[in-house]
């Protein structure tokens, strides 16, 4: 593996801890901007990552560029290419897997303690076993035929899946860096402060949770291309 696409949605919303694990295994991480950039280039990469977003996947109408970013995470599928997919990515793999996302009965914002399921425990999301994890979403899917849920919560039963060995989508984050929770704080001040979401309450969550999150996710993201 020598080459790697993001392909993000906003800025501040970035591959985070991975980067620094493909940096390390020398792989190169070439970001590209759904809507802007021409994301041909992710079908001749050897690992695409999709990244979150404050758009739902299925709008289509009011973002056309959708049609396109979706046509190119099938085919990447399609072609056998590893990816992961975080909440937009994850909502996005389920939906070229044939599954049906919609909004959710309620939107998660905040650290969640996940349930792994006995698949979930034996796969490289064991390693955020008994953990909490940042959920800020409000869009949920079914689990896609063929895939294997990995883990829920109470309001959102599939929380992430794989889909054969080579397909990982997590619809929480767990590559966001602490240090990197305020522009997230910045860039979502308008969905923070229609959900009443208390800033300082985050702040302080964010340093409790994080540290052992960021180190989890190394972990998972290793374990995982090991097993590629």
């Amino acid at each position: 593996m020598q080459n790697a696409v993001a392909i993000y949605h906003v800025a501040f919303e970035d591959a985070g801890t991975l980067g620094p694990v493909l940096e390390e295994r020398g792989v190169t991480l070439r970001y590209l901007q759904a809507g802007v950039d021409d994301l041909s280039p992710a079908k001749d990469a050897d690992l695409v990552v999709v990244l979150g977003g404050p758009i739902g996947i299925y709008e289509i109408d009011r973002y056309p560029f959708l049609k396109d970013e979706l046509a190119t995470i099938e085919a990447v599928v399609n072609k056998g290419t590893p990816v992961v997919g975080i909440c937009l990515g994850a909502q996005a793999l389920a939906a070229v897997l044939a599954a049906r996302v919609y909004p959710n009965s309620q939107k998660e914002l905040g650290w969640d303690e996940l349930t792994l399921t006995d698949e979930g425990k034996a796969s490289p999301l064991g390693a955020l076993q008994g953990l909490r994890v940042l959920n800020w979403h409000g869009d949920t899917f079914d689990l896609p035929a063929g895939a294997t849920r990995l883990a829920s919560t109470p309001p959102t039963p599939n929380q992430a899946f794989s889909y054969g060995p080579k397909v990982l989508a997590l619809q929480f984050h767990v590559e966001l860096p602490q240090r990197d929770m305020e522009r997230w704080l910045i860039g979502h001040t308008l969905e923070l402060a229609n959900s009443k979401v208390d800033l300082n309450h985050m702040r302080a969550e964010t340093a409790r949770y994080a540290p052992a999150c960021n180190e989890a996710s190394v972990k998972l993201f290793n374990d995982w291309l090991d097993a590629l």
